[in-house]
């Protein structure tokens, strides 16, 4: 049995997301009943050098809209990537949302070998569409939401492995 691009793609991208926004619930339920200011727990990094909170969850968002759009062959959402609150966040998270699930698995099946181009740091960057998402969007998404979870872990948000990972698939 093989599995499909979309399949592959798709309904990962929502389930990840939409662990990352309820991540983020629980992150603003904590700082309410904690009164922080949530513009501290946004511009928290686990290391000097690292993206903040805000642009961890801009970058996953990023990574799979991007995604999707390119494997489908349509134009990506641009973001202002100008979020300064939880609520923000969240509409970002959804609106990333309902446009994944706008695409169609027809859309996306057959991309294995569709060429992309990225330009990362200045350099143009070729990829395969299965490569492209296997070894560069899955890992990249997957990398800035265990980052955002760590940081909120680390403010000393209720989180565990289960708001990580989402509800056991049947």
């Amino acid at each position: 049995m093989t599995i499909s691009m979309y399949q592959a793609s798709v309904p990962v991208f929502v389930r990840s997301l939409g662990n990352l926004s309820a991540i983020l619930a629980k992150a603003a339920a904590h700082a309410e009943a904690n009164k922080i200011d949530p513009a501290v727990l946004l511009a928290t990094r686990l290391y000097p050098d690292m993206f903040p909170l805000s642009r961890q969850i801009q970058i996953a968002t990023d990574m799979a809209k991007g995604a999707a759009a390119r494997l489908a062959g349509v134009e990506r959402p641009v973001h202002e990537d100008n979020e300064a609150t939880f609520a923000d966040m969240q509409a970002r998270i959804e609106k990333t949302l309902d446009f994944i699930r706008s695409i169609k698995p027809e859309q996306i099946d057959g991309s294995e070998e569709k060429a992309i181009t990225l330009t990362l740091r200045g350099n143009d960057v070729q990829f395969a569409g299965q490569p492209y998402l296997l070894h560069f969007v899955l890992p990249n998404l997957f990398f800035h939401t265990a980052t955002a979870y760590a940081i909120l872990r680390h403010c000393g948000v209720a989180l565990g492995k289960p708001d990580f990972i989402g509800g056991i698939p049947g």
